[in-house]
């Protein structure tokens, strides 16, 4: 943990996505104070119509993309609001997502919710003036 899935309609090449895997490692890492070996990035690629959002009343459903971020519990929300729009800015420039298809969900974890034999075991938790 942190787990960043991104879900998209689309097909990318391997190099953007490495490249966007990259990139939203390192905005998260420094962002939010965490070992970046601890971040596992999943883009998933549903294929054309595979995920959907009504963006407008009364409108037919639109192909949308998702990034949910798995972290640990307790980060103010202005910091989580930071992230997400930094995230979201790095799907934007390297796969060319719509901003205005694009949201962010949150799922919040107790680091013993989160195990890695790499790295010793439980993650930390999250400690209030941490970042």
């Amino acid at each position: 943990m942190p787990y960043l899935q991104l879900d998209v309609n689309g097909h990318y090449a391997v190099a953007d996505k490495q490249r966007l895997a990259a990139r939203l490692c390192a905005t998260y890492a420094g962002m939010m104070s965490v070992d970046i070996r601890r971040i596992s990035v999943a883009i998933r690629e549903l294929g054309e119509g595979g995920i959907w959002r009504i963006t407008a009343a009364e409108s037919a459903p639109e192909p949308v993309s998702v990034l949910m971020l798995d972290i640990r519990k307790g980060r103010p929300a202005d910091l989580r609001m930071d992230v997400a729009k930094a995230l979201c800015a790095h799907c934007i420039e390297i796969l060319g997502l719509r901003e205005d298809r694009l949201n962010v969900e949150f799922t919040q974890h107790d680091g013993d919710e989160m195990y890695h034999p790499q790295l010793g075991g439980y993650s930390p938790d999250w400690q209030p003036g941490q970042r």
